[in-house]
């Protein structure tokens, strides 16, 4: 894949302002492509955008869908302004926080506004918006019936996983499910209802970017949740044993230092995909790359090959190896979806064989100040020996910020920092944008943490840990015209 040499900001959609204690699809990202314009930048990079739970720490990364949109996303004035919510019910509750989304209060508050929207929707909906609404059902067929279903079925059993439902339901017996169907109606109808919305609103926002010049970048996690309507309907897809729990677990094994990590997503069984010429995973990149321009691959290195746990053993260090799909894979899914505009997550194995698979389709790897060592005559990590055909970050949603990087840093690697980026640190933030900026990397990225210069009290995401992520928000106002001229004219510098 050849990249044009290009620059913009990673920011997940909760992140952003918005009136209703959460970023979303409305004026807060409207608001934010204004910015991007004014800094010149031409890519926003976001999280996974399937739908959330408390399960798993509100996490993008834990998902019940591949395919579906967070409902938490929905922009509730929209739906005002379609006529299927009144005002009273769109003030911005008193307990909104612009700082921080606190999940236990939103997902209650917009779910109950929901299902009044799709109520009203029911009453007063115009022609055209009930025969739009049926095509898109027709049209996304494939997955959202299964989805709505699978939504319905886990509210009427109390949220329990699908495993722990009646054998029928789990093992998707036709009668059980024709009659789920229609005890359900009412419930699956108002699932794919906000999906509707969803997949509206954000083709609304796809166009608005492409007016300010601005692509998406989208993220695949390779891995989806267990108790996911994925699973359960494509249960061949995974190695699941007969009551439909993994046989072996993802994760990665220990490193100097640590221990290994322990996911808990099942594993894919890579033999039946094949025989199907993947095509559970065509229809996933299909639908990804309907939605974004580039998507990043997350854990790149289990397509070369995985660590596979066995899902009795609770420490990482018991799996081993497997091979992956390989290149066949991406080859299949090429032929059938057309260009793959893939970025790779390949930090941390870059073995032979990975590497050899990345550059085999000329995907570009990923390269972050922060893991460099800054005393090294050379290191893969310091900007100044990026590569091309590369993305480089200042930080990500899984590290520090460049502030709170830098504040922990050891006396040694802070001198020599200082040292290879002629500074003393002062704008440390700004000083790894230059440095990324300058880079011969394609593509540039920042976070907006980064760009306000805010500390580790604005860190995404800390790997490893359940309480605390993945609610951080920018403050309405804080990217003003003067942080958005400084990146246009660093842009218009480093990248022309």
């Amino acid at each position: 894949m050849t990249l044009d040499r290009r620059s913009g900001v990673f920011l997940h959609l909760t992140s952003l302002p918005g009136r209703h204690g959460i970023g979303d699809l409305g004026a807060g990202a409207r608001t934010f492509l204004d910015f991007l314009d004014r800094a010149d930048q031409s890519l926003w990079q976001v999280c996974p955008v399937g739908p959330t739970s408390g399960a798993y720490g509100h996490s993008p990364y834990g998902s019940d869908s591949a395919f579906a949109g967070n409902p938490l996303l929905v922009d509730l004035d929209d739906l005002a302004d379609r006529g299927y919510l009144d005002d009273d019910a769109v003030e911005p509750p008193e307990w909104t926080d612009p700082h921080q989304v606190d999940y236990e209060r939103v997902a209650p508050f917009k779910r109950e506004r929901l299902r009044e929207a799709f109520e009203n929707f029911e009453a007063v909906a115009s022609t055209d918006a009930r025969e739009s609404f049926a095509a898109f059902r027709e049209r996304e067929s494939e997955w959202l019936a299964d989805y709505a279903l699978f939504s319905a079925l886990k509210d009427a059993h109390d949220g329990a996983p699908w495993t722990d439902w009646p054998a029928e339901l789990a093992d998707r017996d036709p009668d059980a499910l024709d009659t789920a169907r229609e005890e359900h109606a009412d419930e699956i109808d108002y699932r794919a209802f906000v999906q509707w919305v969803f997949d509206e609103q954000w083709a609304a926002l796809r166009d608005a970017a492409a007016e300010h010049g601005v692509e998406l970048v989208g993220d695949v996690p390779i891995y989806v949740a267990a108790d996911s309507a994925d699973v359960w309907a494509d249960p061949d897809v995974f190695e699941l044993d007969d009551d439909g729990s993994p046989t072996a677990v993802a994760g990665v094994p220990p490193n100097a230092g640590d221990s290994g990590q322990r996911w808990g997503n099942p594993v894919y069984d890579w033999g039946t995909l094949r025989e199907t010429e993947y095509d559970w995973w065509v229809r996933r990149v299909e639908h990804l790359l309907s939605r974004v321009d580039l998507a990043r691959i997350d854990h790149f290195k289990a397509f070369d090959e995985f660590w596979a746990i066995p899902a009795e053993a609770d420490e990482p260090a018991a799996g081993e190896w497997r091979e992956g799909p390989g290149a066949e894979f991406f080859e299949v899914v090429r032929e059938r979806v057309g260009e793959l505009p893939f970025l790779v997550e390949d930090l941390g194995f870059l073995d032979e064989s990975m590497v050899a698979l990345r550059d085999r389709f000329e995907f570009p790897g990923m390269y972050v100040p922060q893991y460099a060592d800054w005393c090294a005559e050379w290191d893969r990590y310091k900007p100044t020996n990026y590569p091309g055909n590369a993305v480089a970050y200042t930080s990500t949603h899984d590290t520090d910020t460049a502030v709170g990087y830098y504040e922990r840093l050891g006396d040694e690697q802070r001198d020599c920092l200082h040292y290879a980026l002629a500074t003393d640190g002062e704008g440390i933030a700004w000083d790894l944008v230059e440095a990324v900026w300058y880079s011969d990397a394609a593509l540039a990225l920042t976070t907006v943490q980064d760009l306000l210069e805010l500390g580790s009290d604005a860190r995404f995401n800390t790997p490893g840990t359940a309480e605390g992520n993945w609610r951080w928000r920018v403050a309405s106002g804080a990217l003003d015209d003067d942080v958005a001229d400084r990146l246009a004219d660093l842009t218009d510098i480093a990248l022309r």
